[in-house]
């Protein structure tokens, strides 16, 4: 099936609830802005799956359901297909969301004053799971390249990681810099993490959202120790654009640990699967995939018209395609502004939302994310309007006999 008009024309989604088209008001202060933040995608979902939800509502009765084993076969073979990792079924522990399994990872393996690690810039929801449950934030800064990629800081991590620590935090593929880490990288912190004992709760729900030719490596398949010491946190969510239906499968193969998070899970009486969101995700794992790969075709596409509208109109402005995920993280820093100067010219001249670059941590002071999960065309009118924000930013800042002024931003 063709899905090229799915992505050049997607549904109307203002007057629908969408927390991205609808609460620009309430978030942002204004609703004339082009909506370019939350994660998440402006496209139909895959046939497929819209097939099976509409076949489940027309029986007329949703109570309560479960994985059954059709659901955990589809999981199966797509982690294999995908990835190249076998995983059982009794692996599998449901959560109502990544952002729910990291807290409730931090509630089950941590206690008060704890130190949990993290690689920022980074989500947001990092920083809340760890300090919202009172524990010790610990940062160990991604390294930019001057070529605008980014690395882990190994000598940092070697100052950072010892017997105190008692979870790790990673992002894999990473948001918002769009890294997909490399064998070697992981094998490197495996082995800091592993001398020490350290829990990696690895936060994958972007690793089927991978750009050619590089490879998402599941935590857990690593090293014998790596699966013995990993909770990996995956989602169909953002693959297939179904987040509505809060539905996430946490894969934990070591079985003190998994009977641990389980307990925790029922404790809270949140363990329990919807129906619509078992249906989505058992008919997106057996027929997304031309969906999918379409979908990234055509992301990856939008990615390029950025990149190279910037290049020829904004040079001033730099992004590096990423490895992974549809977002872009944008350096603004030649634009010398204030964080909340950025912010403010943005929404107030360009009229595009972004996500705050400081959202993610100090180090994302000067930098914005970018959503490109959209039509060709909403991008063409984020790019237009942006470049004339700029034109007029300079002749503000130029005035009129050439001398550079303060710019007053509205």
């Amino acid at each position: 099936m063709d899905y090229t008009s799915h992505f050049d024309h997607p549904p109307q989604r203002q007057g629908t609830n969408s927390e991205k088209w609808d609460l620009l008001q309430n978030i942002f202060g204004t609703e004339d802005v082009l909506p370019l933040w939350v994660a998440d995608m402006d496209y139909a979902i895959a046939q497929p799956v819209q097939n099976a939800l509409q076949k489940s509502a027309e029986h007329a009765v949703v109570g309560y359901s479960f994985k059954s084993a059709g659901y955990h076969e589809a999981l199966k073979n797509w982690m294999q297909h995908k990835h190249g990792w076998q995983i059982e079924d009794d692996w599998v522990v449901f959560t109502p969301g990544v952002v729910a399994a990291l807290n409730f990872a931090v509630q089950t393996f941590t206690e008060r004053g704890d130190k949990v690690v993290i690689q920022t810039p980074v989500y947001p929801p990092f920083y809340n799971v760890v300090k919202g449950h009172g524990r010790q934030l610990v940062e160990s800064p991604l390294t930019r390249l001057d070529n605008g990629q980014y690395e882990m800081d190994f000598d940092h991590l070697e100052r950072t990681l010892d017997e105190s620590v008692k979870l790790f935090i990673l992002c894999s593929p990473h948001n918002p810099v769009g890294r997909v880490w490399t064998r070697d990288e992981l094998e490197r912190l495996d082995a800091l993490c592993s001398k020490y004992g350290i829990i990696v709760v690895s936060d994958e729900i972007h690793g089927d959202l991978v750009h050619e030719p590089n490879c998402h490596i599941p935590y857990a398949m690593l090293s014998e120790s790596a699966r013995n010491r990993s909770i990996v946190c995956t989602a169909p969510s953002k693959t297939f654009n179904i987040a509505g239906l809060n539905t996430s499968n946490i894969i934990i193969p070591n079985k003190e640990l998994r009977d641990a998070f389980a307990l925790k899970i029922n404790n809270f009486g949140v363990g329990s699967i919807s129906q619509f969101g078992a249906v989505a995700t058992e008919a997106a794992y057996r027929g997304g995939q031309e969906w999918l790969e379409q979908c990234m075709a055509y992301i990856r596409c939008n990615m390029q018209y950025v990149q190279q509208y910037l290049a020829e109109h904004l040079p001033e402005l730099s992004v590096n395609l990423p490895e992974a995920t549809y977002l872009l993280w944008v350096d603004f820093r030649e634009l010398q502004m204030e964080q909340k100067d950025l912010v403010s010219f943005l929404l107030h001249d360009a009229r595009i939302a972004l996500n705050d670059g400081r959202a993610f941590g100090v180090n994302g002071e000067g930098f914005m994310r970018m959503n490109l999960a959209c039509s060709r065309s909403l991008l063409q009118e984020a790019m237009e309007r942006l470049h004339r924000a700029m034109v007029d930013l300079h002749a503000v800042r130029e005035g009129n006999n050439g001398t550079k002024v303060e710019l007053e931003i509205r």
